[in-house]
């Protein structure tokens, strides 16, 4: 009753979850409404079978689609049980070779029945390789080592361990066995109360993990190559097997298949040896020779297949653990391939393996988007090599910090050194020229390259044909920043004095313009509400541009025309620019502003400037509508007068915008007014002289209002390089100057009177519901709030007279800001460290970060090794080979006292703790949780193992508990825009009570996010939910099961297993659970949310009481009275502390408790509980309800 009543607010947060998926950038280009009906008819091609006839199996059947390409085919064969082990294969029709690449509609004759050939091809080294590689992931298929190490972008699910399998198939199987006697008692820790928070079930022993040895070895023989004579026999390469019976072969790959040779060891012998079986199948091969290969590896693949798919599809990006088991390390032939091949920066001298990244990148934005199809080819283009080029640049700058990649410059000092890698370009953050001395140094080029990816993304994002931005990608790795940007054709043959023919490369001393780039530059210009605007160079001519100074123009030798260093896109923002002689308005100075910040570089968020833009918008609305009002009231009163228009609010201030009340006197006067404006405004605006004069003047004074840049039409917008140091304007531009200077300031201003404010009230209504630091993060930046504001946030936060009901704000908010505080000391810490001393030197910061031990240690890596040449010194070392022991000094007490000093200097906000321990009593935090975060925002991957934190005998951390060190990493995530206004639409339709025609909308926007994006999306884990959700309204149980599981399976892939979203999807596939009759799998899945709430916050947050009132609900449901009692009372408690003693949620909790005290006969209770229920109810919903 309870687990169905959240419905709207379940709704609700269906939009939450898709604002948050959404990155934020601008909405794309529109496609239209009208189109959207006739195009879809497109995508929905029917289906037909044809029959596979492959050799050694019965012929099947297999449903096909006639947009896939034949290739599809070969993976889905790849894939089966049956024919996993062929890869070198063509598929006939009639005796025609069917082309890899064509779609099957363009497949001449092919039809509902037709029958296709598998053709075993002959092998090439290159498909040699393919097969051994595709036989090694068959071997490993469920070994999680891969998603532990992050390769691959393999990522972990725990899903199945806790559903027992899929749920869609068994849930049939489970129904008759639910009244059964089921184990309900919780384990000791997920109770409510408990104070334990162990770390080991975050990631619980999959059975199927258990490893099916089929093979002990399988590696490259060291008879490679081939040489000439045995090449002229069709030998390819030479492999190296010990099977599980213990027998060493050698067996050659040949053009024709596998066969085993007479070669040892130390003996090379290419004959066939007995028997002489040859095979088109390294596996046939494998069955023939070992008799326990042959039984693993059918359980094997036969485990593989049961596993649901999405377990098993790479993700877009790759995510990575901060947690891991210990595991041994085996012997693996592909992976020490791939390692030499790919990480060791040998990949740029194997010709043919380099792709031309820019190339590709450009060529794909060129592509046609002119109906559905041709978008939809498009954007999966664009996201492909976008995740590729990701992936390569995220290697390339682990590669380059690590010391394997030569320099272009290998003379200069380590940080001025730059790289060129896989035809990426790579750039460390430090300002090696001097290139950011006025704006603050290296502080500034650390962040110049994120100020930078925001630019290409919003660029992106207004994608004008024939504006061209970098492929840009940055890695925070081992301490360093590194920029990954693809090559513009030409730039490194020329200085960049004579590439740049816009913008300036100096700040605004000399500065260019171009007509091409203006006219492109114009058409981003209103949706990124950038002024085109005159500045001065240093021949004091007027230079005309379309963007920041800083923007440079580069034509490449493609003839494109390219943008690049975008840092500045977006206006400044003055609460963090002192500048000499400009006051702030008055909302600023309260809170302390102008502050300096440690770099000049601060600006606005799009979203900021986007709501500050709308904010103006609506008060340009209510002025102008006053107006007309009161030139109407003055004509009724006296005709002749007015003939101007003007009124006295025509002097209104935007700084003083009408208050909430003033409009609500007279509703629908108002409202009829906006009306008026609007289509007045749309009349002027068109200029086809029908207004009257009146009504421009009207206009006119609302624009000179609001800061409008037109007297004719509300458009406001901002200049970037107003207070930029170094840039001048003419004279003839001062009052532009002027004016832009105030809106900079009334913007500075609305961040700190609405957008702050705001956030703290959405987080009181609860229509905001962060549960870690990158949740609290995101409502944030969507508000357009920076994260250097969150000391304001939570200084608000303490003030607010409902201080107790933001207090996992407030909890959030200190962890946050304890968390970044360390990571800006880590990361300078992580700088002077040798590559031998990582582990020690993490373990060491860890322990005197998080540990209650006082004195930790640190442990040198000399002790380990001892050199005899240890006093050669090089001039040049690699990054991160400095033999600096300086971090082993670091104590404690000097580590919190500068995390102390950190979060006043950069947030602004005084810690009261001197110790982890004084801050964990102070501010209610959880050690656990400050690990979770510092890991995550650092990259650090730990043993996954119980600590003891507070042990004052001995550190928490020792260097084997620190495992591995991942890079972090920020790029921009292309979009799927008719994907996302289908979705939008779906969402409006179901807002407005329609769920049939909102579920088939939802429905398409699935299949189109599924034709850009692949499987695994966080986009298509927001449309599965929310079909989920509307499947379980409609009352189609089975249905919203299946697609909540996929949904939990994505969020766990894609987003991590314990993210606050997958916890959300838990409690969501839980009640899908509990509605077919899945008790037990019902509550394990409750359980498991629990314990990651538990673990990634604690047990007070709003949240709990949703899940703790579900947990009991589920318990009574089954006859634990007691244990449901002491989750539902647990329930009530933080219900009354977040929402109110009086509120409605209260009351229900007070009648799910005397539920369950009257099963257990305590009727004295359950009446209590009920009289406080009737109570609020009557106060709340009044009488003759029912009640």
């Amino acid at each position: 009753m309870l687990l169905n009543g959240d419905c709207p607010e379940g709704l609700k947060k269906e939009e939450r979850a898709a604002e948050l998926s959404r990155e934020n950038g601008l909405d794309e280009a529109e496609p239209g409404e009208e189109t959207t009906g006739q195009e879809v008819i497109v995508i929905q091609d029917t289906g037909f079978s044809v029959k596979i006839l492959a050799p050694g199996i019965e012929p099947f059947s297999l449903q096909v689609s006639p947009q896939e390409m034949v290739q599809e085919i070969h993976q889905v064969l790849m894939d089966r049980e049956d024919t996993c082990h062929r890869t070198c294969f063509s598929l006939h029709l009639d005796g025609n070779m069917l082309d890899h690449f064509s779609e099957l509609r363009s497949v001449e004759g092919l039809q509902e029945g037709s029958v296709l050939r598998v053709v075993e091809e002959p092998y090439t080294v290159r498909e040699a390789r393919i097969h051994v590689r595709h036989v090694r992931d068959l071997l490993k298929s469920l070994d999680p080592s891969d998603a532990f190490n992050g390769v691959d972008c393999n990522s972990l699910s725990f899903l199945s361990v806790f559903t027992d399998g899929d749920l869609g198939d068994s849930g049939k199987r489970k129904k008759g066995l639910e009244m059964d006697p089921i184990d309900c008692t919780p384990p000791e820790y997920i109770l409510p109360g408990s104070r334990e928070r162990p770390l080991c079930p975050l990631q619980p022993q999959n059975r199927d993990w258990k490893p099916l040895q089929c093979l002990k070895v399988l590696t490259m023989s060291g008879w490679n190559p081939p040489p000439g004579n045995r090449k002229m026999h069709g030998d390819l390469m030479y492999l190296f097997v010990i099977t599980a019976e213990d027998r060493q072969v050698s067996i050659t790959a040949s053009t024709r298949g596998f066969y085993l040779n007479q070669s040892t060891a130390y003996h090379f012998n290419p004959k066939p040896a007995s028997p002489r079986f040859l095979s088109h199948s390294l596996v046939e091969l494998l069955n023939q020779i070992s008799p326990t290969f042959k039984k693993n590896f059918a359980v094997l693949q036969k485990k593989r297949v049961q596993r649901h798919p999405f377990e098993r599809i790479a993700t877009p990006f790759q995510v990575y653990s901060w947690t891991a088991p210990q595991a041994e390390h085996a012997m693996d032939c592909v992976r020490a391939e791939d390692a030499y091949t790919s990480r060791l920066g040998y990949e740029e001298h194997i010709p043919g393996q380099t792709r031309d990244w820019n190339e590709e990148l450009q060529t794909t934005r060129e592509l046609p988007r002119k109906n559905l199809p041709e978008r939809l080819l498009r954007e999966r283009a664009i996201f492909k090599v976008h995740s590729d080029f990701t992936a390569a640049a995220t290697r390339g700058a682990m590669a380059v910090i690590d010391g394997n990649v030569m320099a272009i410059n290998p003379s200069e000092e380590t940080k001025m050194q730059m790289f060129i890698w896989n035809n990426i370009f790579f750039s460390l953050g430090f300002d090696v020229r001097d290139h950011y001395k006025d704006f603050g140094g290296d502080v500034a080029a650390y962040v110049a390259p994120t100020n930078d990816l925001n630019g290409v993304r919003t660029y992106n994002a207004v994608d004008v044909e024939g504006l061209y931005t970098l492929g840009t990608v940055v890695v925070d790795y081992r301490g360093y920043r590194v920029t990954a940007q693809s090559i513009i054709p030409g730039i490194l043959e020329r200085d960049q004095e004579q590439s740049v023919i816009y913008g300036s490369i100096d700040f605004g001393k000399t500065v260019m313009s171009h007509p091409r780039y203006l006219e492109l530059l114009e058409r981003t210009s209103r949706p990124l509400k950038i002024l085109r605007h005159r500045v001065l160079n240093d021949r004091d001519e007027e230079v005309e541009l379309c963007s920041s100074v800083e923007c440079k123009g580069i034509i490449g030798n493609d003839g494109r025309h390219y943008i690049l260093d975008l840092l500045r896109t977006f206006p400044p923002d003055l609460n963090f620019l002192p500048v000499p002689g400009e006051g702030l308005p008055e909302e600023c100075s309260r809170a302390g502003f102008p502050r300096a910040h440690r770099h000049k570089l601060c600006c606005l968020r799009q979203e900021l400037v986007d709501a500050f833009v709308e904010h103006r918008y609506l008060l340009f609305m209510k002025l102008a509508a006053l107006q007309l009002m009161q030139q109407k009231a003055s004509r009724m009163e006296n005709p002749t007068s007015l003939e101007n228009g003007d009124s006295p609010s025509s002097e209104s201030k935007p700084e003083d915008p009408p208050g909430p009340e003033a409009g609500s006197e007279e509703e629908g006067g108002s409202a009829r007014g906006l009306a008026k404006v609007k289509e007045l405004a749309e009349t002027i605006a068109s200029d086809d002289g029908t207004a009257d004069p009146r009504s421009r003047e009207v206009i006119r004074n609302a624009c000179k209002a609001v800061g409008s840049i037109s007297s004719t039409a509300f458009d406001v917008r901002f200049n970037p390089d107003i207070f930029s140091p170094g840039v001048r304007f003419p004279e003839s531009c001062q009052e532009e100057v002027r004016d832009q200077k105030q809106l900079l300031k009334d913007a500075a201003a609305f961040l700190l009177s609405c957008q702050i404010p705001g956030l703290v009230k959405d987080c009181i209504d609860h229509a905001v519901l962060p549960m870690d630091g990158a949740t609290l993060a995101e409502v944030m930046r969507q508000r357009g709030i920076n994260m250097r504001y969150l000391g304001k946030v939570l200084d608000l936060v303490l003030r607010s007279p409902a201080r107790e009901q933001l207090d996992h704000i407030y909890k959030i908010g200190i962890g946050e800001l304890i968390t970044r505080s360390a990571k800006h000391i880590f990361k300078t810490y992580l700088q002077g460290v040798e590559l031998s001393g990582l582990s020690a030197a993490i373990s060491h910061f860890l322990n005197c970060f998080l540990s209650s031990y006082p004195n930790p240690v640190a442990h040198l890596p000399a002790d380990e090794l001892i050199s005899k040449k240890r006093n050669r010194r090089r001039r040049n070392r690699p990054l991160g080979a400095a033999d600096n022991t300086a971090w082993a000094v670091m104590t404690p007490q000097e580590l919190w006292k500068n995390i102390c000093q950190e979060a006043k200097n950069y947030f602004d906000f005084s810690l009261e703790c001197e110790t982890v321990d004084q801050a964990v009593e102070t501010y209610g935090l959880q050690k656990i949780t400050l690990l979770r975060e510092i890991s995550l925002k650092t990259g650090i991957q730990i043993l996954l193992k119980e600590y003891s934190f507070d042990s004052r005998h001995k550190p928490a951390f020792t260097e084997e508990d620190v495992l591995n060190i991942f890079p972090v990493v920020k790029h921009v995530n292309p979009k799927a825009s008719d994907a996302f206004h289908f979705f939008q639409s779906g969402q409006a339709k179901v807002q407005q009570g329609f769920l049939k025609e909102g579920c088939e909308l939802i429905n398409e926007a699935l299949n189109l996010f599924n034709n850009v994006y692949g499987a695994m999306h966080v986009e298509i884990c927001a449309c599965l939910r929310l079909l989920a959700r509307l499947h379980y309204i409609m009352g189609d149980y089975a249905e919203a099961l299946s697609n909540q599981q996929k949904a939990v399976l994505m969020s766990e892939r894609v987003m991590g297993i314990e993210h606050p979203n997958t916890i959300q999807e838990y409690m969501h596939l839980a009640l899908y659970c509990f509605a077919s009759s899945q008790l037990s799998t019902a509550l394990s899945l409750l359980y498991r949310a629990r314990y990651l709430t538990l673990l990634v916050f604690g047990e007070d947050h709003p949240e709990t009481a949703l899940l703790d009132n579900n947990i009991g609900l589920v318990l009574h449901g089954v006859m634990e009275y007691d244990l449901s009692l002491r989750f539902l009372e647990n329930a009530l408690a933080v219900s009354t502390k977040y929402h109110g003693p009086k509120s409605l949620k209260v009351a229900l909790s007070h009648h799910l408790v005397a539920r369950v005290y009257e099963s257990k006969a305590e009727f004295r209770s359950a009446l209590q509980h009920e009289k406080e229920g009737y109570t609020i109810y009557k106060t709340q919903v009044g009488r003759g309800r029912g009640w």
